[in-house]
């Protein structure tokens, strides 16, 4: 019978704390680069992620309303309209923010309430952005 062995991995990194999350900053490399950039927004994919969760509740049925969806989920409803809306954003602006590629960072609440539903509209403002 073969003993068990082990095997210990260092990886240098730093944890940063903030507002709200914690960022994993990864190594410099050696040759002087700059640190490879974290590349989504955490609370943004989760907030994306809930989002389109909630929507395919109601699509399926199985909530009536936001407000019946709010009482089981237990959360506001405002709340709920608010992350429905994410579901509004054109499919490359949604893409770009799950990849980490948008040129702009925006946080939840200010995706929700600054951008018109029009797909064409949301590109046009984020460009400037």
């Amino acid at each position: 019978m073969t003993a068990a062995t082990s095997i210990t991995v260092r990886v240098p990194l730093k944890i940063r704390r903030r507002p709200g999350r914690k960022t994993v900053v990864t190594p410099v490399r050696g040759d002087g680069e700059d640190p490879i950039p974290t590349r989504a927004d955490p609370a943004l994919v989760k907030a994306l992620a809930r989002a389109f969760r909630y929507q395919r509740l109601l699509d399926d049925g199985r909530y009536g309303s936001i407000t019946e969806m709010a009482a089981a989920e237990k959360i506001e409803r405002g709340y709920l309209g608010s992350l429905l809306r994410l579901t509004l954003l054109a499919p490359q602006i949604v893409e770009e923010l799950l990849n980490g590629r948008a040129r702009h960072s925006l946080a939840p609440p200010d995706v929700v309430q600054l951008l018109p539903s029009d797909w064409e509209h949301q590109k046009e403002l984020l460009a400037r952005a």
